[in-house]
Parts: structure tokens; sequence; C-alpha cells
């Protein structure tokens, strides 16, 4: 999915979208967003057509807003693939036993012990960050 300026965006899975007064959707289910045309007001400012819905959902948001809520920029889903790298390195290495990390470090100088370290530290801020949003129904 591109935006505007042809800068990718993709879903996001699992969030929340609110469209005002209550009204709470999946991102992921979220099919189109049309603006408002005729009585459009404070109440009413964008169409939302939600999957398995015949009709749309009138919210009370624009459509920038609720597409900018439904989104991750190209930049926020490579951050997310790098991160999902790393816990799989870290699962990886932790399946290295004691005597061979040993070894991989007198051999090579590559100390599995500090490498696993680090990983968890930035794994565990990455955590705390997203636990500070307070991302809701998650």
């Amino acid at each position: 999915m591109y935006g505007e300026e042809g800068v990718e965006m993709e879903v996001r899975k699992n969030a929340i979208v609110p469209l005002g007064y209550g009204k709470y959707y999946r991102a992921d289910k979220i099919v189109g967003l049309e603006p408002i045309e005729e009585e459009r007001g404070p109440a009413r400012r964008t169409y939302v057509y939600v999957e398995g819905r015949p009709e749309p959902v009138i919210a009370s948001r624009t459509e920038e807003t609720i597409l900018r809520d439904m989104v991750v920029s190209g930049e926020e889903a490579e951050a997310s693939m790098a991160f999902e790298l790393l816990e799989r390195i870290l699962h990886e290495m932790e399946r290295v036993g004691p005597m061979l990390r040993r070894s991989i470090r007198e051999e090579s100088g590559l100390d599995i012990d500090d490498l696993v370290g680090r990983i968890r530290r930035v794994l565990s801020r990455e955590e705390e960050r997203e636990a500070d949003q307070g991302t809701l129904f998650l």
C-alpha cells in the first residue's frame, strides 16, 4: 500500500482504530474510507467500509486521521522486521550449549554470551516502548 506521496505503508495487524464516539474496528478489517460530502459535520466525517458489514460505519474522524492510525510507514515495517530478526537470532543463539560457546569464543573471539545479553536488552527496551504506548485492546 502506498500513501499520498508514494511512501510505502502497511496496514497494522491486530490494531484497533478509533472512529470516534466509542466506535472501534480492527485496522486489518477496514477495507475502504470515503469522505462524507453531503451533510458532513462534527459527527459525520467519513464512511468507513468494514469487512463483513453491508453498510459503511459513519465516523466522526476524517479519513486522513483514520488512515494514519491504520498503517505503519515503510520505515516502521523495516524496524519491525529487524526486531523479528533479532528475536530469531536470540532464539537460535540460546540453543548453543556452554561448551560450544566457549569453543567459539576461543576459536573466533565471538562472545555469544555477550551478544545474547545485548540482544535481550535491545528487545526489552522495545517491549517497554510498546507497553508505554498503551495500545488499545492488545
